[in-house]
């Protein structure tokens, strides 16, 4: 590894593993020309974070529990459940996250400068979308994080993050953070330029901007700023009934365990539209955290009673300790060894970043808030049909009037920056409670949390409860010391 100098004044860590690595790492104006499509095709190889916040962000929301074991106590995972400031800067901290992020937003730039230089070519196409919605991606990521949530009333004011257009000229520049108005605006520029330009045309195509994962992340982005109809535009090539392209959890069941969780992110699976190779151990942390997923609060998520059919879901949390901590297996580590004598190497976890699924369950908040609810009613019975045993359509089809008797509005619950009918509200919390439960692991909750303005309460043996309040201040992750520390401004608190 080196250290190397970039946006922020940040010392981001990069694991150079090819040349187009070892281009970043050299000074300004003695670098490597990127001046084929090979090279610059090279160097988008890594403009995807390296990094992983699934832990961090998913021990924020009410799927995590305290299990009481005071052994498996650790201060990442305590500062982590309690929203204070995370001390740790390794893996699956917000700390090196921030810096994936921003080392990922450094290749994508120096890819779209290298096709502007050679003079946006359409041969080039593909490329430029690629960086464009990479570029996008990691942006959204670092403001949906480290910002308050997206509401137009107050976006020009609440504090955004350093949107970087530009590759680095000097070896050491300072940004200021960009309004959150300023950051979704250059967002949404990115990704309407890039997703015409983007191709499945790879050899591995699930490692990159897709055209299917371009348009996932395009609905999760409209789902955000309620574009409606631009996230039943993204949406369309799936349709209403996407026969083969979800997934198909009994074929989980079917196999052994282990085979099971690497088949989860595994470019086999028709859902997985995007997935990233993290440097990160979170696969190991459902054996060690004490704050997670319990077998004594699980049936909060995944009990009978916790779906509009009133079956039991095929999601089948495993146990740990005694069904003390529980989990859905999702995740397997991958231990590449530097020195097989010596045993030294680095973890890393394989995510899947987007999917069908999450595409699906867009498109039926769409249609949601487009009063287009007959169909959304057939798509939510669609999707339960393959996540409930013993599906029976008889007894188990969807109707308005289980939505509204399951899910009745209870007063200031769900407050996004739009407003919501009665029925419309009842329709979104169902399907707010579907995403919750099929990204259980993944974070999405997270981000749930913030855009609805969700309470969350933690529990904590022997202790008061810990509560983060619908408009909380500590819904935006603080920055990274070593980013305030060179007089970037901190998070409100």
């Amino acid at each position: 590894m080196r250290k190397i100098k970039l946006t922020l004044s940040l010392l981001v860590i990069l694991t150079l593993s090819s040349s187009c690595d070892d281009f970043l790492s050299e000074i300004p104006d003695n670098r490597t020309q990127l001046d084929t499509p090979e090279k610059i095709s090279e160097i988008l190889v890594n403009a995807y974070p390296q990094g992983n916040y699934m832990e961090f962000a998913e021990t924020m929301t009410d799927n995590v529990f305290d299990s009481g074991d005071l052994t498996l106590t650790t201060i990442k995972n305590s500062q982590n459940y309690n929203w204070e400031m995370q001390d740790d800067i390794n893996r699956d901290t917000p700390s090196d996250y921030w810096d994936a992020c921003y080392a990922a937003i450094a290749h994508a730039n120096q890819a779209l400068d290298a096709i502007e230089k050679l003079g946006n070519p359409a041969s080039l196409n593909p490329q430029k979308g690629e960086a464009l919605l990479a570029r996008a991606y990691s942006h959204f990521m670092l403001v949906s994080l480290f910002s308050q949530r997206y509401n137009p009333a107050t976006a020009s004011t609440d504090l955004g993050i350093p949107y970087v257009l530009e590759p680095e000229t000097v070896l050491l520049k300072k940004y200021n953070r960009n309004s959150v108005e300023e950051v979704y605006k250059y967002i949404k520029a990115d990704i309407e330029q890039g997703l015409p330009l983007v191709t499945s045309d790879y050899e591995q195509p699930k490692f990159h901007f897709n055209r299917g994962a371009a348009n996932a992340f395009a609905s999760r982005f409209y789902a955000i700023t309620g574009e409606w109809d631009k996230v039943i535009e993204v949406s369309n090539e799936l349709g209403n009934t996407p026969i083969g392209e979800l997934r198909d959890y009994q074929s989980y069941l079917d196999i052994d365990f282990e085979t099971g969780t690497r088949k989860y992110s595994q470019e086999s699976e028709n859902t997985n539209l995007l997935i990233a190779s993290t440097s990160s151990i979170y696969s190991r942390t459902f054996y060690l955290n004490r704050f997670q997923l319990t077998g004594a609060d699980v049936d909060q998520l995944f009990g009978s009673n916790t779906n509009l059919t009133n079956q039991n879901y095929l999601y089948r949390p495993l146990s740990y300790n005694g069904q003390i901590t529980v989990f859905v297996p999702k995740f397997v580590e991958y231990f590449k060894y530097t020195n097989a004598n010596a045993g030294i190497g680095e973890p890393y976890d394989a995510i899947v970043l987007l999917s069908n699924d999450e595409l699906f369950l867009n498109r039926i908040e769409a249609h949601i808030m487009t009063n287009q609810l007959s169909l959304a009613s057939e798509e939510m019975d669609y999707f339960l049909s393959i996540r409930i045993e013993g599906y029976d359509v008889a007894f188990d089809k969807v109707t308005q009037a289980k939505v509204v008797a399951k899910y009745p509005v209870i007063d200031n619950e769900y407050t996004p920056f739009y407003s919501l009918t009665a029925v419309q509200s009842s329709y979104i919390k169902a399907i707010a409670e579907m995403r919750r439960r099929e990204f259980i692991h993944e974070a999405l909750r997270w981000f749930d949390i913030k855009r609805f303005a969700l309470k969350v309460t933690h529990k904590v043996y022997n202790q008061p409860d810990n509560v983060l309040t619908k408009d909380d201040l500590r819904k935006a992750i603080q920055l990274p010391l070593h980013v305030t520390n060179t007089g970037v401004e901190k998070n409100p608190r």
